[in-house]
């Protein structure tokens, strides 16, 4: 996958052989030092065991240098022993979740967990039935969210209050709650940028940028359930304070609403 993580790629391959990853380096002749485990921490090859990976996953040098955008970077001088060893990452420095769409449609179903170096432009993924890049210039608030979700980042319930967040807004988006008229103007603005998000079979516009219509309220979101305030305030109150962060000047959802249930499982 384009801008994987070494380890990332290492334990997919790991899996394809349904070996652990000491058993592979050891196989391949390969002395693996210290322990770690993504994404908080990350594998450095040197040269010689980078060309004996390439030996054993079958695909050439130039290839796998390019889509493993540290490969090359992190490796000790050429011509030594294969080594492999676990270094950690800082917050910021750590590499995402890949789309988990692309990762299933890249490893041909094998498997839909990945982990990615992605470049800022293209933190979001798009459908990747879209096999040309999306202009959001004309989405200001996409911009601005990116900012807000690269300082989510350094949280450490990051990972899981984004999931939770995406799960949330993509129901509301899904069920038209909420957010409608805000969304299908931004949808609009999307699609006069790129009208190739329209005929493409059986996906519309509303699928394939849906991710992307959803993003900066899925960030917002998440920094809300990121510092949720004490448990002792009355769950209406918090989903007032949401909706008033969310820039909602009346947000009153049901008890079955998706933020409601999430909050009230994880209030008692």
């Amino acid at each position: 996958m384009p801008f994987e993580a070494t380890a990332s790629y290492l334990q997919r391959l790991v899996y394809a052989y349904r070996l652990a990853l000491p058993q592979l380096c050891d196989g391949a002749g390969i002395t693996l030092n210290g322990q770690g485990t993504t994404p908080a921490a990350g594998l450095v090859l040197s040269p010689t065991a980078t060309g004996r990976i390439a030996v054993l996953s079958r695909i050439p040098m130039t290839h796998l240098t390019r889509a493993l955008p540290h490969l090359a970077q992190d490796g000790a001088i050429a011509g030594g022993a294969a080594t492999a060893r676990w270094t950690s990452f800082n917050a910021l420095g750590r590499p995402v979740a890949a789309c988990t769409l692309c990762t299933r449609h890249r490893s041909q179903g094998t498997t839909g967990t990945a982990r990615v170096y992605r470049p800022w432009h293209q933190l979001v993924c798009p459908d990747p039935r879209l096999n040309t890049p999306l202009h959001t210039a004309a989405v200001a608030a996409l911009a601005a969210a990116y900012s807000a979700h690269q300082r989510l980042r350094r949280h450490p319930r990051e990972a899981s209050v984004w999931m939770t967040a995406h799960a949330i807004t993509i129901r509301w988006y899904d069920h038209q709650q909420h957010f409608t008229d805000r969304w299908r103007h931004r949808l609009h603005q999307l699609t006069l940028a790129d009208p190739h998000l329209e005929g493409r079979g059986n996906a519309s516009a509303v699928l394939l940028a849906r991710d992307l219509v959803i993003y900066p309220e899925t960030v917002t979101l998440a920094r809300i359930l990121a510092t949720l305030p004490h448990r002792t305030q009355h769950l209406r109150e918090v989903l007032t304070a949401t909706g008033h962060r969310l820039g909602l000047t009346r947000f009153s959802p049901t008890t079955s609403d998706a933020l409601a249930i999430y909050l009230t499982c994880t209030r008692h």
